[in-house]
C-alpha cells in the first residue's frame, strides 16, 4: 500500500521537497481487538507540525502521520460492539489508554499515563490502510461527508471539549483567540449550543477576522484589540503567550480562560514573565488547559455535527500532496482546515 511518511525530525524549511515521503510498504494485519480500515479521507491537523519539528515527536521513525481519519471497516479479526465490516467510521487523536488507572475509570482516557496517539504512537491516517483499537473507532453519521467528517474528529472534537469547559452559559459572551480550523468549529457550534450568546473572536489576520464574522461572530478585531464588551469565557488555540495575557485582562470576573494548545512558543516568554495578578487573575479568573480528547467528547460532537448541521471549511489534497498541506499550514495559510482526499468510498 501507499503511504506518506515521516523519516526525521526537523523543521519543515530544511526539508527542500517536504517532510514527508511516499513511501509503499506491506498493509497492515489487525490484532485481536483491533480493526483493519481502508482510509478515504485523513485531516491535516497543526499537531503534524509538532511532530515533525520536534515539539512531540513520534517514539519511532519511521511513522504514518495522521489523526482525523475517515475510512470503511474491511476486516476484523473478532466481532466488536457497534462496528461490522463495510460500516465507515473515524479514528481521532485517542489510539488507547490502558483502561485501569484512576483516570481511565473515571472516564477520562485523555489524562491516562498510558495514553497513546493516533499518528504519532501508533501509524495514522496518511496512507491507504491503518488498523485501529475498535474501542476507539466511532461510526460516522450519514449526514456528515467523508471530506466534512474529517476535521471533525479532531479539531471538532477538541473544541467541543473547550467549549464545554469554559462552563458557559446561554446568553455569555464567548471569546475566541485564534481562528483556524477548530476556532470555525468551536464558533458553529456555540451558536448552535447557545443561541443568545455573542461570541467574539481575536484573530491575526484580516481574512480570517472577515471569516469569523461571516460565520456569525458579533464582533472580530486584532489580539489585543479591546471588544465592545468583556467576555464570561475564552477559548485560546494560539501557540504564543501574549494572546494569553490580552485575554485574562478582558475576562469578567469569574471567568474562565480555556487553553486549547498542544504546546507554547518560546519567543514570546518574556511578556508571560510581566503576568500581574491584580491585572490579569484577581477577581476569581480561571485558567484552565485542555488535553487530547475522550471517545465521548468524539461521539458526543459528532451527534451535534450531524444534527446542528455542523459542516468545516476545508480545502482538499490527494494524499501524495500531503507536504504541500502542511507547507500552507506552516506559511499560514489557512481558511477552516485541510483534508487528505485517500480514495472514494466503495
Amino acid at each position: 500500500m501507499k503511504a506518506m511518511r515521516l523519516h526525521r525530525i526537523g523543521p519543515i524549511s530544511e526539508h527542500s521537497e517536504g517532510p514527508l515521503r511516499l513511501d509503499e510498504i506491506p498493509m497492515p494485519t489487525p490484532a485481536p481487538g483491533e480493526v483493519l480500515i481502508r482510509v478515504l479521507t485523513c485531516g491535516v491537523c497543526h499537531t503534524e507540525l509538532d511532530e515533525i519539528e520536534g515539539r512531540t515527536p513520534p517514539p519511532e521513525l519511521p511513522m504514518i502521520l495522521g489523526h482525523q481519519v475517515v475510512g470503511e471497516v474491511v476486516a476484523m479479526p473478532a466481532p466488536a460492539s457497534g462496528l461490522r465490516i463495510g460500516q465507515r467510521v473515524g479514528v481521532a487523536w485517542i489510539a488507547s489508554s490502558c483502561g485501569r488507572c484512576e483516570y481511565c475509570l473515571a472516564g477520562l482516557p485523555n489524562l491516562c499515563p498510558g495514553f497513546k496517539a493516533t499518528g504519532r504512537d501508533r501509524a495514522g491516517g496518511y496512507a491507504e490502510y491503518m488498523t485501529a483499537e475498535a474501542a476507539f473507532v466511532y461510526p460516522i453519521p450519514e449526514a456528515l461527508s467523508d471530506e466534512a467528517a474529517a476535521p471533525l474528529l479532531c479539531a471538532g472534537a477538541i473544541g467541543y471539549r473547550s467549549l464545554r469547559l469554559c462552563r458557559l452559559k446561554n446568553g455569555q459572551r464567548l471569546g475566541l483567540t485564534g481562528f483556524g480550523a477548530s476556532g470555525h468549529l468551536v464558533l458553529k457550534m456555540a451558536r448552535f449550543l447557545y443561541p443568545d450568546s455573542d461570541v467574539l473572536v481575536f484573530a491575526r489576520s484580516e481574512v480570517e477576522r472577515e471569516h469569523a464574522r461571516e460565520l456569525g461572530a458579533a464582533w472580530s478585531g486584532p489580539s489585543g484589540a479591546v471588544p465592545p464588551a468583556g467576555v464570561h469565557a475564552i477559548i485560546d488555540t494560539t501557540p504564543v503567550w501574549t494572546p494569553v495575557l490580552d485575554a485574562l485582562k478582558l475576562l469578567l470576573p469569574g471567568g474562565r480562560l480555556v487553553i486549547n494548545a498542544i504546546r507554547k512558543e518560546s519567543q514570546d516568554i518574556d511578556r508571560w514573565l510581566e503576568l500581574s495578578y491584580p491585572d490579569h487573575l484577581w477577581l476569581e479568573k480561571e485558567i484552565k488547559s485542555v488535553a487530547n480528547i475522550t471517545p465521548d467528547d468524539v461521539r458526543e460532537f459528532l451527534d451535534i455535527a450531524a444534527r446542528a448541521g455542523i459542516r468545516p471549511e476545508y480545502q482538499v489534497y490527494p494524499l501524495e500532496d500531503a507536504n504541500r498541506a502542511l507547507k500552507a499550514l506552516r506559511a499560514g495559510q489557512i481558511k477552516g482546515a485541510k483534508v487528505l482526499r485517500i480514495a472514494a468510498r466503495a
